[in-house]
């Protein structure tokens, strides 16, 4: 008698904790896809069956995986819901933020609005710019150091400029000089990772700068590790193969020139002590400098464009110190041969580029762009800025930057590299 009833027994108990299991499992892959699917994302290839008797251990091995990646991608968006809860400092925001003259002078802002035509012929570009990317990083006779590393390879700390919105299923490499701040505004609204008195910011102007460049405000993917732990690389390759992936990119040479100017013609405290101090030092002869950018730009002490030039070029910069990420190179910033991206933008065609992309992610009617950020650093003054920069020293700078012009399509200035 005490048999049937212990086999009741056991057979209810696992029953409920099937039915359990169920329950758990439907509730975090049921609306595991709801934000994943959009126009830009591609079809998975069904992989071939297993042969019998073969690699049978794998198979079960890739659902368990499959299994956690839900389990985890359900505990980011709840671990995303509790962070929300912690209100930042009430701010009250104009509707564009206030600069000087000076500063907008050089950072070039145009906050008119341009009305971005939808062009027919966007698609096919967009397939020719993603084509050309894949093409290149296939390629043997293009080189560049960390071109042909793995995904795995790449360590935790180069992974910071890849913000993730699980919210609608959104990376978003940011590349300075290249609308970054807009488009990290963006992707604040989408992902609702800021509060505003207790309620998500709806409009990308009205949330200040300082939150906007605060890394607290953004999740990324080197923060997984704090996370999700020895989890954090798988979970990492789940998003990027199910999610929408993109970045926008500029006239590396124009990069370049837009970063000098609102780095060192602006008062910046910390860019003086860290990098012109040095340079000063270094390239200009320099040996008693002032203690605040102040008193140097009052008396006069200013990095030349030859004296920044002179500073990527030597050797010993990356010995002390990788690049700020304001010139670094794309490929760095943004791995553009170990993730295949979706989407790249440009920012000699932002208005199309960002109006095709929020339509694509079927986020056009709850959001705009901001009205467009015109960097008035235009390609058309490269040759004026180069002017007084030796022909050695151009062509060793395009030799630095090569893989950003070809990878992205950038016509190579003949006119810059010869005499």
């Amino acid at each position: 008698m005490t048999k049937p009833r212990l086999f009741r027994l056991w057979l209810v108990l696992g029953s409920a904790l099937m039915i359990l299991l169920i329950i758990v499992y439907w509730d975090n892959v049921g609306t595991a896809h709801f934000y994943l699917h959009t126009s830009l994302s591609r079809p998975h290839i069904l992989e071939p069956l297993p042969t019998p008797g073969l690699g049978g251990e794998n198979v079960f091995t890739s659902d368990v995986d499959e299994f956690l990646d839900t389990l985890l991608s359900s505990d980011a968006k709840q671990t995303d819901l509790s962070r929300r809860k912690t209100e930042q400092p009430p701010v009250l925001s104009p509707s564009k933020p206030v600069l000087s003259h000076m500063e907008e002078s050089v950072r070039g802002y145009d906050w008119s609005t341009h009305d971005a035509q939808q062009n027919p012929d966007r698609d096919r570009q967009q397939a020719e710019r993603r084509s050309l990317l894949r093409d290149f990083c296939a390629n043997a006779s293009l080189a560049f150091p960390t071109k042909d590393r793995s995904f795995d390879d790449i360590p935790n700390y180069e992974l910071n400029h890849l913000i993730v919105d699980d919210r609608h299923g959104v990376i978003y490499c940011y590349v300075p000089k290249v609308a970054c701040t807009n488009w990290k505004r963006v992707m604040i609204v989408l992902s609702e990772s800021l509060l505003d008195r207790g309620s998500p910011y709806r409009d990308p102007l009205d949330i200040p700068r300082e939150h906007v460049h605060n890394s607290s405000t953004h999740l990324t993917f080197n923060k997984f590790w704090r996370r999700y732990g020895k989890f954090s690389r798988h979970l990492m390759k789940v998003k990027l193969k199910k999610y929408t992936k993109f970045l926008f990119v500029r006239d590396p040479f124009v990069r370049l020139i837009s970063a000098f100017r609102s780095k060192f013609e602006l008062e910046n405290e910390e860019f003086y002590r860290k990098f012109a101090v040095p340079m000063l030092r270094l390239y200009a002869n320099h040996t008693s400098l002032p203690a605040s950018v102040s008193e140097a730009f009052s008396a006069g002490l200013k990095v030349s464009f030859a004296n920044f030039i002179q500073y990527l070029l030597d050797p010993h910069t990356e010995k002390l110190a990788p690049f700020n990420e304001h010139w670094r190179q794309v490929y760095r910033l943004c791995h553009p041969c170990q993730i295949d991206y979706d989407f790249v933008g440009k920012l000699e065609t932002l208005d199309e580029d960002a109006a095709q992309l929020l339509r694509s992610l079927k986020v056009d009617s709850q959001l705009h762009f901001p009205p467009s950020y015109r960097n008035r650093t235009a390609s058309s003054w490269e040759e004026d800025w180069f002017a007084n920069i030796p022909l050695a020293w151009r062509q060793q700078l395009y030799k630095l930057y090569e893989a950003d012009f070809v990878l992205f399509g950038y016509p190579k200035p003949e006119n810059l590299l010869r005499d």
